[in-house]
């Protein structure tokens, strides 16, 4: 949960932002997966994540224009040691009412992000890092405890 309200309180995950070199990345993390895209078209497409586990970093002309944590409620995410350094993996079942919580005893302010809440999704924004936090209901074989709530589905940052 540390990780989660640190990148919402700031917009960085420890040495990561946005705006660092995708070279500067990898030297901090090592290689990174890239999308099939860059493997297609080339590590100059822009758009496209290299993905480190659960952690994302979208490039825009070879720059971090993003940063992103993918979560599966039900399910264990693998973050590099830079980002979780006393544990590779983490639990992945995050209800919306803790992190909004833990954001609240952090003092962090966030609004509801409307063009992302519609349907069986919400969406929050918080202010003033501009990180994105989207929650859903799990899908029918995620094993979670409440099957009616709405989960940390993702949670990122873009500039671009």
């Amino acid at each position: 949960m540390d990780v989660l309200v640190d990148f919402s309180r700031t917009g960085r995950i420890g040495p990561l932002t946005c705006g660092m070199s995708l070279a500067d990345a990898e030297d901090l993390l090592g290689p990174g997966r890239p999308h099939p895209a860059h493997m297609m078209k080339g590590p100059d497409i822009d758009g496209y994540p290299y993905f480190w586990g659960g952690l994302q970093l979208v490039t825009t002309r070879r720059v971090v224009s993003g940063i992103g944590i993918g979560l599966r409620p039900g399910s264990t995410v693998r973050l590099p040691p830079l980002v979780l350094p006393d544990s590779e993996s983490f639990e992945a079942t995050v209800l919306r009412e803790e992190l909004i919580a833990a954001l609240d005893g952090a003092g962090c302010r966030h609004v509801v992000n409307g063009v992302l809440t519609f349907d069986e999704q919400s969406g929050i924004l918080t202010r003033p890092a501009d990180v994105c936090a989207v929650f859903g209901l799990p899908g029918r074989d995620d094993r979670v405890p409440h099957p009616d709530r709405h989960y940390l589905d993702v949670i990122h940052k873009h500039t671009a």
